[in-house]
């Protein structure tokens, strides 16, 4: 029984070794192979390999070296069979050279700095990969939850309720396509950069916000998944370090998961922002967002969505109570944001933060005069966050009986079990003459 309880503290931390590493063997691989489907092949049998040897000689002292030599010298068999097979021996000699001298001897001492300076480019080259414009939305999340945060097809598929041979088969025709594509393994020039970094950081906050409110099932929140997008914005603005939009980006996450044990009761039930306990927001991540915030601001360039987004999630993290929040601040960084994202989900947003401010212009009496013109909205037709806060505008001008319609309608249009019981209560209570405030 000791030596099955050994194996399976082991097994743990080899899982845990992996979910660390696997990113930096995968990365290290494409390079090599020039191939992100092989890479993540040969890095598995790296991992089979600690599997079958550590259980019998133990954990070495620095096993994500141990990894990372295992895999390379996989990878110089792998070359040496490709080189055998297409009869270029001589063509791919120096090749074959140049790839022999990134295992030295002495790399399982340690890597020097030149060495950590390599496998930081090489993962933001995997990151600029697996976010690439070819791929679908949902190809790109799910392949950067596979290559990069280390996640298992059937995690991935548990955090997105989909059936796990729908990832598994959405995770291998995005290695297809960029395959045929002929994507290179490369950071972009400056000339494409910018509109491939915009990919790599929605992909990354579509993870946070998926974690943060869930977009179906019986959980509210899903903290793995921010976990993860908090990681991989912290290993990005490592890489990125003179970009503000990838500070923004942290700050933004950084401030937002603050919230996460208070947005749920101990029965996992929704708590809307303005009945939070905030003394049980996380100040450890706040201090962290407000301080990736002055980063970014620090660069003295022309703030962008996540910047922006970042600054407004500020001023709720610096409200001691729900009523010092700025709202008009936040009604101005709204006003920032739809002059660069002029789309209906930002207004609608903005007439939130409008119902919540107060003096002349503001109210929930103007708020519902800027919400009118976006029912109209193509995208907003089936979003449930419409009508959710339509009900809540009407409640706050006494118009009960339109606001239990809205929060109704609202229940009906979501697809997360939480949220539709939270506004089934809502549109219950305004039969009883209850109401709220709804979260922003």
């Amino acid at each position: 029984m000791p030596e099955e309880l050994d194996r399976a503290e082991l097994e743990r931390s080899i899982a845990a070794v992996w979910r660390i590493e696997s990113a930096k063997l995968i990365a290290v691989l494409a390079r090599m192979l020039r191939d992100v489907g092989q890479a993540e092949e040969l890095a598995q049998d790296a991992l089979i390999a600690a599997l079958e040897t550590w259980p019998r000689d133990g954990l070495p002292d620095k096993p994500g070296a141990w990894l990372m030599t295992t895999a390379k010298h996989k990878a110089l068999d792998r070359l040496r069979q490709l080189a055998m097979q297409a009869r270029k021996h001589e063509e791919l000699g120096q090749d074959l050279q140049a790839q022999e001298a990134l295992v030295v001897p002495d790399f399982v001492d340690g890597l020097d700095d030149k060495r950590a300076d390599d496998i930081g480019d090489d993962l933001l080259r995997l990151i600029f990969t697996a976010c690439h414009p070819v791929l679908s939305t949902e190809a790109r999340v799910a392949l950067t939850l596979k290559l990069l945060g280390g996640l298992s097809t059937a995690e991935i598929a548990r955090a997105f309720l989909a059936p796990e041979p729908t990832i598994a088969q959405r995770i291998v025709r995005a290695k297809r396509s960029l395959q045929a594509a002929k994507v290179p393994f490369e950071v972009p020039q400056a000339a494409a950069r910018a509109e491939r970094l915009a990919s790599v950081l929605e992909v990354i906050y579509l993870i946070f916000n998926e974690g943060y409110s869930a977009t179906a099932g019986e959980d509210w929140v899903r903290p793995a998944l921010c976990e993860e997008a908090q990681r991989l914005g912290r290993v990005l603005a490592e890489l990125s370090a003179d970009d503000p939009e990838v500070h923004g980006l942290v700050a933004l996450m950084e401030i937002q998961a603050s919230r996460l044990h208070a947005r749920v009761d101990a029965e996992g039930r929704p708590v809307l922002l303005m009945q939070q306990d905030r003394g049980r927001w996380d100040q450890l991540l706040i201090r962290r967002g407000l301080a990736a915030l002055a980063r970014a601001e620090a660069l003295g360039k022309e703030p962008g969505p996540y910047l922006l987004q970042a600054g407004m999630a500020a001023c709720h993290a610096r409200a001691r109570r729900p009523e010092d929040t700025d709202w008009p601040r936040i009604v101005a960084y709204y006003d920032a944001l739809a002059q660069l994202q002029p789309n209906a989900v930002v207004l609608l947003n903005r007439a939130v933060a409008v119902g919540m401010a107060s003096g002349p212009g503001f109210g929930p009496a103007a708020a519902l005069e800027l919400v009118e013109p976006l029912r109209q909205e193509p995208a907003l037709q089936n979003y449930h966050w419409l009508p959710s806060v339509r009900g809540d505008l009407l409640a706050k001008l006494g118009r009960e009986a339109e606001a239990q319609a809205e929060f109704e309608r609202a229940a009906a249009l979501t697809r997360n079990g939480r949220e539709r019981a939270l506004l089934l209560a809502r549109a219950a209570a305004m039969g009883s003459g209850g109401g709220g405030a709804l979260r922003h």
